[in-house]
């Protein structure tokens, strides 16, 4: 192992850039060359290669996004796309190859695992959503980001009493919406989990209404549906006597400068990484369990579902945040 390289790919998340400089620096550190392949395999196919050093990396550890940039790339996941990729590796001797991502990402790093490259990934999404690690690069701050602007927003719904839907990221996850939920003293935790009561939801605004409760906070995860339609169904009902506004998040929620356990989480992650590509292990991911970095196989994690915390699901219910029906979907 004299060449390694890394990508970052799919959406962004806070601590990519810790995680490159770890990887740049720890690879310095045992004697290899470092290139950084930008835009994600989108730039692997173009052969965007650069150079990595520490002083390219100096500083990057307080940076949000990456500063390798990402993409998404459907032509890699293409036969011939693949094929062109491995071409680029082998033109530059890269011997191994790093990939921050989440799932679709490390499907690719598990693609060209299987075509002979020894490949490590690390978990970066900020949907907490990749089995077999317990957190995410980028998790941490969004969260932090998420509770910062909740918290903003309650101030306004207080003042005129107002209940607000806040729409947040999570397509096939409702990690985020559920912990943000508990942490901000929201009442509603709408989830791709269970199924949605709308009558149920009403009742619970109704009540609160009824209590002169001076605000109410509806936590809505993306993946169940867009935070307008939310609200177009809830005021269908008619049951509603307050007003209802709506914040879409967006992708704010990914700008934040990477909290401290991210920082920490990525330097770490992007060391085992190293370590692993230098003592010969391939084809795993880079894993927070029970506090300690692991390696995962690819095959043992990937293609399957990772349910939310049994834990924080009892503790919002037994602090009297509703989900809908509480009926799995």
């Amino acid at each position: 192992m004299k060449r390694i390289a890394v990508l970052t790919s799919g959406g962004d998340s806070p601590g990519m850039n810790p995680a490159i400089r770890s990887v740049t620096r720890a690879g310095l550190h045992k004697g290899l060359e470092v290139l950084g392949i930008r835009n994600g395999y989108q730039g692997l196919i173009d052969d965007e290669v650069m150079p990595l050093d520490s002083h390219i990396v100096s500083g990057r550890i307080r940076d949000a996004g990456t500063f390798l940039q990402s993409s998404r790339c459907p032509e890699f996941v293409k036969e011939s796309g693949q094929l062109r990729a491995m071409e680029v590796l082998k033109k530059h001797r890269i011997d191994g190859l790093i990939v921050i991502g989440g799932d679709g990402s490390l499907n690719g790093a598990r693609a060209l695992h299987r075509r002979g490259l020894s490949v490590i990934g690390l978990p970066g999404t900020i949907d907490n959503d990749l089995f077999g690690t317990d957190m995410g690069i980028g998790v941490d701050t969004a969260l932090n980001t998420i509770i910062s602007l909740v918290d903003m927003i309650r101030a306004t719904a207080a003042s005129h009493r107002r209940c607000f839907v806040v729409e947040v990221m999570g397509r096939g996850s409702g990690y985020l919406a559920l912990m943000t939920t508990i942490s901000t003293g929201s009442q509603v935790a709408v989830i791709p989990e269970y199924r949605v009561n709308y009558e149920r939801i009403a009742q619970v605004l109704d009540r609160r209404f009824s209590s002169h409760h001076n605000n109410s906070v509806i936590i809505v995860a993306e993946g169940v549906c867009p935070g307008t339609v939310f609200m177009e169904r809830l005021a269908e009902l008619g049951k509603v006597r307050q007003e209802i506004r709506l914040t879409v998040l967006g992708h704010v929620q990914r700008g934040a400068s990477p909290t401290h356990y991210d920082r920490l989480l990525a330097s770490r992650m992007g060391e085992m990484a190293v370590l692993a590509l230098t003592s010969g292990e391939k084809g795993s991911m880079t894993a927070a369990v029970n506090g300690k970095i692991q390696l995962r196989d690819f095959d043992e994690i990937l293609d399957k579902h990772k349910g939310l915390p049994a834990d924080s699901i009892r503790l919002a219910r037994n602090i009297g945040i509703e989900f809908g029906d509480a009926v799995e979907s």
